[in-house]
């Protein structure tokens, strides 16, 4: 089962299995967007390309394999795709079952989106498709890591989502410039224990000299960033400096209890995290470290 989206409204209605198109052609302002599972070898080439253009991969170790994607669909995991009215597949998830040794969940590896369809509410197409794989598989709870020096990402996972970065893990990947924060988006309509932090902006004024830097406001932290960061730009010096102070904070936060709920914009240049005390009553990650 599919769903065909209108962007511009935020409302659906079903198409059938297999369905690759919206009905009729549609003005870029009111995209009909189809989002549904992908389970044919040919859907998974059409989403291991997008994922290897997206992310601009050269190394072929870096791939997508289609093979992967059709074991993962059965056995657990998620492969979800959104189509323009072309009938293109201009978004792609994939996920697999996991564990922390604590809790069980489904770990959404990577999400991708065509740059020329960013915008549209593809990315929260794709975690609410996502979310309804985990749902039948049996998961109420789901984690991905992202790149905590993408502001825009940020706020997509904690303000847009609701969910909560539960945890720090330098170079994720083993690799250089791949610090992740751990992400938890909990799939139950359980109360959100920090509903009350996520729209809450900072008293003081914060700019370039603190970014990267802690910034202590009673029982909350706040750590402003570059907000004009984006992935798809080159490793600069003051990038590089960025990452470091930051990667220093977040090793700090976590250390002490933090964990992260909020992502805000405040200024053309700076966007700044919210860090609070992890609730009693949210769940806590394993003590051991990610494997990589």
């Amino acid at each position: 089962m599919g769903y065909v989206y209108s962007s511009s409204v935020n409302t659906c209605t079903t198409s059938q299995p297999g369905s690759k198109r919206a009905a009729g052609a549609a003005a870029p302002q009111d995209l009909a967007l189809w989002s549904g599972t992908l389970s044919e070898h040919a859907e998974f080439i059409e989403a291991s390309a997008l994922y290897n253009r997206v992310f601009r991969y050269g190394d072929k170790g870096l791939a997508l394999n289609s093979n992967l994607l059709s074991a993962l669909v059965h056995n657990g995991g998620s492969a979800v795709g959104v189509r323009a009215p072309s009938g293109d597949l201009i978004g792609f998830a994939y996920g697999f079952p996991g564990t922390d040794g604590t809790h069980s969940f489904h770990y959404s590896q990577a999400a991708v989106v065509d740059p020329a369809f960013q915008g549209h509410g593809i990315g929260r197409m794709l975690k609410e498709q996502q979310k309804q794989v985990a749902l039948g598989w049996g998961s109420h709870r789901m984690h991905w890591t992202f790149d905590p020096m993408l502001s825009r990402n940020g706020h997509f996972n904690f303000n847009s989502l609701g969910g909560v970065g539960v945890k720090f893990v330098e170079d994720y990947y083993g690799r250089e410039r791949t610090d992740r924060v751990l992400v938890e988006w909990i799939l139950d309509d359980r109360p959100d224990p920090y509903a009350q932090y996520r729209s809450l902006a900072p008293q003081s004024a914060l700019g370039e000299s603190d970014w990267g830097h802690v910034i202590a406001d009673g029982d909350r932290r706040w750590v402003p960033i570059d907000a004009g960061i984006s992935s798809g730009d080159d490793e600069t010096e003051a990038i590089s400096w960025g990452r470091a102070n930051l990667r220093s904070s977040l090793h700090d936060l976590y250390n002490q209890g933090f964990v992260i709920v909020s992502c805000r914009r405040l200024t053309a240049e700076t966007s700044v995290y919210l860090a609070v005390e992890r609730a009693d009553d949210a769940p806590t990650p394993a003590p051991k470290e990610a494997a990589k």
